[in-house]
């Protein structure tokens, strides 16, 4: 695990690399081009991409609600964005 750093964006991708680890763990073999190939198929990625920010804002509303007693701190940049602590 990498170090925490505080972030504006969070991205979050499965690379080819996970998606053949993923196949050899499962008992399957599936080459970096059979991977992008699985992933375009039939919307996929796409499909994938909604599922995780779906259960992102799940996580995130989860997390809200635990710590509704202590509220994070907000602030407000030059520009007037809200900004999160």
């Amino acid at each position: 695990m990498t170090q925490k750093k505080k972030r504006e964006k969070v991205v979050a991708e499965i690379t080819l690399a996970h998606l053949v680890q993923l196949a050899l763990e499962n008992g399957h073999s599936l080459t970096q081009d059979e991977a992008l190939a699985f992933l375009n198929q039939d919307g996929r990625a796409y499909a994938m991409w909604k599922q995780m920010m779906q259960a992102g804002e799940e996580y995130i509303k989860s997390s809200m609600r635990r710590s509704s007693r202590n509220p994070v701190p907000v602030r407000f940049g030059a520009s007037g964005r809200r900004i999160t602590m």
